[in-house]
């Protein structure tokens, strides 16, 4: 059985001892993960490049700039993301989106920031990381302005309606360990309506661990557990589950995987 871990955070600061990280995720099946850099403030992306940089044969980058701190983002800030998604080691731009939920960034601000986002990805032809919480009637209707049909949902807790909003659009859904939880039975709805080659795994670590490990850090590792589940969603056996979700996460992010 042969794992992807679609989307990652893996800063020094929340895993002192990454090699051991790393080493439960081989040792659990894992063959590559997608480590997403983000903008932590004016000038700061934090360690996701260097972090990646180490284990190039694990892991590859994204670089975005996460709604919550869309209001934070210089022109300074938009210049030095251009120049890094441009880079072939980075796999996509994002995460990028629209965050109603906390609405930590003015809605118009994140609208602004997710647009030159989606501009930037068609312009490079990378796919896009889009992040999206409250929001989906708006994230479909920037998507369809810029005319962007390459990308992912991640950490997708929608329903079907909005399954199929991005489905439409040509885009990967992805889902993490919220899909193991009680109470999800609408999302659980939306893995059975999406197609099997259109899906993904991730973590999202350190955040969501999936059932049995919710409550505690999460890990790459755990990313077998929440395949576990969508392989019960869709009726079919890990070992397919985990085939075409790596095909799928190795064809959108360009993988080279043993």
């Amino acid at each position: 059985m042969k794992l992807i871990d679609a989307h990652c955070h893996l800063e020094s600061a929340d895993y002192a001892q990454l090699g051991a990280v790393l080493d439960r995720a081989r040792a659990a099946g894992l063959v590559h993960a997608v480590v997403v850099g983000q903008f932590q403030g004016p000038g700061d992306w934090g360690n996701a490049l260097e972090v990646a940089a180490a284990h190039p044969d694990f892991l590859s980058p994204t670089l975005g700039i996460h709604p919550h701190e869309a209001a934070r983002a210089t022109e300074e800030d938009f210049a030095t993301l251009e120049r890094t998604c441009a880079r072939p080691e980075v796999r996509a731009v994002g995460e990028a989106g629209l965050d109603y939920y906390y609405d930590r960034s003015p809605r118009d601000v994140q609208a602004e920031v997710f647009r030159r986002q989606c501009l930037l990805a068609r312009t490079l032809d990378k796919p896009l990381v889009v992040h999206v919480r409250d929001a989906h009637e708006d994230c479909e209707a920037i998507l369809k302005e810029v005319g962007l049909r390459r990308g992912v949902i991640h950490c997708f807790t929608g329903d079907t309606t909005a399954a199929r909003r991005y489905l439409d659009l040509g885009f990967h859904i992805s889902l993490s360990g919220v899909v193991t939880y009680k109470k999800t039975e609408a999302l659980q709805d939306a893995v059975r309506f999406t197609p099997l080659d259109r899906l993904m795994v991730e973590t999202d670590s350190p955040f969501l661990a999936p059932v049995p490990h919710r409550g505690r850090k999460n890990e790459p590792a755990h990313v077998v557990e929440t395949a576990r589940k969508v392989a019960e969603l869709k009726g079919v056996s890990l070992e397919e589950l985990a085939a075409v979700t790596t095909a799928t996460a190795s064809g959108l992010f360009g993988l080279r995987v043993a």
